[in-house]
């Protein structure tokens, strides 16, 4: 059986990681480098780096904080956030990323995947989708969560992987930073309609929430970035709760 995954994530916010909840409320949660080389040190099995204000900006990711980071780990590293072409990825990939996230430029240019995935392959290319439920469906959102779009998060997930994304990460807006739980619903329903891995965030509060949305989510992976970063949860001590509830996970 394949071994899930946990993934701290680094919301950056002029150059300094932030969280808030569900998008909105930010605060000052540490220094990127040093959360980026404690999280490597204690287990992380990748880390993720989101601009989270590059597409509103207009602008492109900090390449020289995707640098500074990538020196000071030795695990898979994602980076997302203002990525709009081909030199976008290959900048983020010469300073050291081995992953991108493309959310926004995605939703307003498909096409874009097509051509991400056929340069750099599909193992390289996660497709970030942030949905937020109304009603009975799940919508995507842009633009940091700001902006409500056409796409339905099924569907959209569905043509995304047909494109050729390799990978799904899927933040429920509604439980981001609640700290109540996983939206274990829509994760359990992308990962059951595609067949590429799926990286559930959002939510997470305790370690019982990563074993539900690994056992009832389906999850591939486990991403989360508050109960890490203010020392709620401590990576050695989850992966050994979820490896007790067997959850096969890899051990230091």
């Amino acid at each position: 059986m394949l071994t899930k995954r946990i993934i701290p994530c680094l919301d950056i916010k002029d150059g300094q990681t932030v969280k808030g909840v569900k998008f909105e409320q930010m605060r000052h949660a540490g220094d990127p480098v040093e959360l980026a080389e404690l999280y490597a040190r204690s287990g992380a099995d990748e880390l993720t780096f989101l601009d989270i204000t590059a597409t509103i900006e207009g602008r492109s990711t900090f390449v020289e904080l995707v640098t500074n980071i990538a020196h000071h780990i030795n695990i898979p590293f994602t980076v997302g956030g203002g990525i709009r072409s081909e030199d976008d990825v290959s900048r983020l990939m010469d300073a050291g990323a081995d992953k991108i996230s493309l959310n926004s430029a995605a939703v307003r240019n498909p096409g874009l995947i097509d051509k991400l995935a056929a340069r750099f392959g599909a193992q390289c290319l996660v497709l970030a989708l942030d949905c937020k439920q109304y009603g009975k469906t799940s919508r995507v959102h842009i633009n940091a969560g700001r902006t409500l779009s056409d796409k339905e998060t099924l569907s959209w997930a569905k043509e995304a992987v047909d494109r050729g994304a390799g990978e799904i990460l899927l933040t429920s807006m509604d439980h981001d930073g609640t700290k109540d739980g996983f939206a274990l619903e829509i994760t359990s329903e992308v990962s059951e309609l595609l067949s590429v891995p799926v990286i559930a965030s959002g939510g997470a509060g305790t370690c019982e929430h990563f074993l539900d949305v690994f056992s009832k989510g389906k999850a591939d992976a486990a991403l989360a970035a508050s109960v890490f970063h203010f020392g709620e949860i401590s990576i050695p001590d989850l992966k050994k709760y979820l490896n007790d509830n067997k959850i096969p996970m890899r051990m230091k």
